[in-house]
C-alpha cells in the first residue's frame, strides 16, 4: 500500500538523556505528529483524486470552467472521461515521487531543511484549499506537487539525528515514525472520503487542508526539541567524496538495472488508487442494511491489511529465523513476487465470476490481504537492498535514485489506467498480474546470476 518514507540520518545525535514521549525525545513526537498530518492530508487527496474528476469534475457541466484543462485534454491527445482522469492521477503521483530531489538540493544548498520543510507544508495546505475552487483545479495539484517535494524527507532526516549514534532507541524511533505513517492512511479515507464523498467534495479537500495547517503549527511549535537546522553557511566547501571502485559502479548499474523492474513490480499495488476505485465505486456491492459505504473505504481495508501484514511478516520471520536459515532480501522479495500474483489473480476472479450482479468483497478482500503479504516481502525490503547496493559514497543518492521506482510506476499506472474503459476487466487484471510475473523473474534471475557477485563477494558494503 504505501512504505515508510522514513530514511535515518545517522548524524551526531541529540541529548539521550531526554525521554519525554514514550521513553524517546520529545522531538519524536512531535515530528511522528507532524508526518502524520502531511501523510493524512496526502493521502486524503490520492484518495479522492480519481473519484471526484470521474464522478463530478470531468463532467462537462464542470470541466468547461477548469483553467487549463482544455489544453491539457488536447496534450492528451483529446482524451476524455476516465482514461483523462487517469492520465491526470498518473501524472501527479508521479511527480510527487519526483519533486523531493529538488527538495531536497534546496535544503541542503541554500534554505536548510527547516524553512524547506515550512514552506512545502504551506504550499501544500493552499493546494489543498485551493481544491474547493473547481476552476483552481491543475494550479492546486502543481502546488500540491511542488508542496510535497519540499516537505518529503526534510522531515524524516531529522528523526534519526535525535539520537547519538549508539542509541539502541534509533530503530525503535523509525518504528513509532512509521505507525503514524500508517494510521494516518487507515484514518484518511475514513474521515476525509466519507466526508468528500457523502457531505461533498470540496468538504475532503478542506478537512486533508486544515490537518495540514495544524500539523505545521505543531511543527513550528517543535522548533526548541529539534535538531539543528543544516542550513549550509556561505561559502561553506563540499565534503569530499571517497573513491568507487569498479565493484561500486558495478553496484551503481545494477540499481539502475533494478529501478525499472520495481516499477513494474509495483504496478498492481499503485493501481488500487487509480482504476481499481473507479471499478470498485461501480461494481462492487458496498450497499449493507440500505446503507451505500463510500468507495473510498476500500483504501482503509487495504491501509489496514497493509500495516498488520507488515507487522505478521516481521513477526513470522524472527520465528523462522530462529528455526531455520531467513532469506535474504532477494529472496524475500521473490516469495512477495509470488503473493502479489496470487493477489492479481483475485481481481480476475471477481471480474470472470461478476455476473449481472454487483460483485462481493469476499475476492476483494483476498486480493487486499495477498497483495499486503506482497507488500511487506518486497517495499521495506527492496529499501534495504538498495542501501546494501550503495557504494558508501553515494548512500543517500541511491535512497533518491530508489524513489524513482515509485515514480516510474505511477507513471505507467496512469497510462495503464486508461485501458480500464475500453479492455475487458478480465484482461485488464491480468495485464498487472503479468507485470507482477515480470518483476517475479526479473528477481529470480538478479539472485541467480548478480547477486553472489554483488552482495556476497568480498569488501562487500552494508549501510
Amino acid at each position: 500500500m504505501t512504505i515508510a518514507e522514513a530514511t535515518p540520518d545517522f548524524e551526531e545525535g541529540m541529548d539521550r538523556a531526554d525521554r519525554a514521549f514514550l521513553g524517546h525525545p520529545k522531538g519524536l513526537g512531535y515530528l511522528a505528529f507532524v508526518e502524520g498530518c502531511e501523510r493524512f492530508s496526502y493521502y486524503s487527496m490520492q484518495t479522492l483524486l480519481v473519484l471526484y474528476m470521474v464522478k463530478y469534475l470531468l463532467l462537462p457541466e464542470h470541466a468547461s470552467g477548469v483553467i487549463g484543462l482544455e489544453w491539457l485534454r488536447g496534450w492528451y491527445g483529446g482524451i476524455d472521461g476516465q482514461p483523462f482522469a487517469s492520465k491526470i492521477f498518473g501524472d501527479y503521483t508521479s511527480l510527487v515521487y519526483l519533486t523531493p530531489i529538488a527538495g531536497g538540493f534546496i535544503a541542503d544548498r541554500w534554505l536548510g531543511r527547516r524553512a524547506t520543510l515550512i514552506a512545502g507544508g504551506l504550499i501544500m495546505a493552499i493546494g489543498h484549499f485551493l481544491m474547493a475552487f473547481e476552476g483552481a483545479f491543475l494550479f492546486a495539484l502543481l502546488a500540491l506537487i511542488v508542496g510535497v517535494g519540499l516537505f518529503k524527507g526534510n522531515i524524516a532526516s531529522q528523526v534519526g539525528e535525535l539520537y547519538k549514534p549508539d542509541d539502541l532507541r534509533r530503530a525503535m524511533a523509525f518504528q513509532i515514525f512509521y505507525i503514524a505513517i500508517n494510521v494516518s492512511v487507515i484514518a484518511a479515507p475514513l474521515i476525509s472520503g466519507t466526508l468528500g464523498e457523502k457531505v461533498g467534495w470540496h468538504w475532503g479537500f478542506g478537512t486533508a487542508g486544515v490537518v495540514m495547517v495544524i500539523g505545521l503549527i505543531l511543527y513550528i511549535m517543535a522548533g526548541p526539541w529539534l535538531p539543528a537546522d543544516n542550513r549550509p553557511a556561505k561559502g561553506a566547501a563540499a565534503k569530499a567524496s571517497e573513491p568507487m571502485s569498479r565493484q561500486d559502479w558495478l553496484r551503481v548499474v545494477a540499481v539502475l538495472t533494478l529501478v525499472p523492474v520495481m516499477a513494474v513490480a509495483l504496478l498492481t499495488n499503485q493501481e488500487i488508487f487509480n482504476a481499481y476505485l473507479v471499478w470498485a465505486d461501480q461494481h462492487f456491492q458496498l450497499t449493507f442494511f440500505g446503507e451505500t459505504l463510500p468507495t473510498s473505504w476500500m483504501i482503509t481495508i487495504d491501509a489496514t491489511a497493509s500495516f498488520s501484514m507488515l507487522a505478521a511478516v516481521a513477526a513470522f520471520y524472527v520465528w523462522y529465523g530462529k528455526r531455520h536459515r531467513e532469506p535474504d532480501e532477494l529472496g524475500k522479495m521473490i516469495i512477495g513476487s509470488v503473493f502479489t500474483i496470487a493477489g492479481g489473480l483475485c481481481l480476475v476472479m471477481a471480474a470472470a465470476t461478476q455476473g449481472d450482479g454487483k460483485i462481493g468483497l469476499f475476492w476483494p478482500v483476498m486480493f487486499h490481504l495477498l497483495n499486503s503479504i506482497g507488500f511487506a516481502h518486497i517495499l521495506p525490503v527492496s529499501l534495504a537492498l538498495f542501501t546494501k547496493l550503495a557504494p558508501k559514497a553515494l548512500n543517500a543518492t541511491i535512497v533518491g535514485i530508489y524513489y524513482l521506482a515509485f515514480f516510474g510506476a505511477n507513471k505507467i499506472v496512469g497510462e495503464v489506467g486508461t485501458w480500464y474503459s475500453s479492455m475487458p476487466t478480465t484482461s485488464f487484471w491480468l495485464f498487472h498480474v503479468a507485470t507482477a510475473a515480470v518483476g517475479l523473474v526479473a528477481f529470480i534471475l538478479f539472485k541467480l546470476f548478480l547477486a553472489k557477485r554483488l552482495i556476497g563477494g568480498p569488501g562487500k558494503h552494508v549501510s
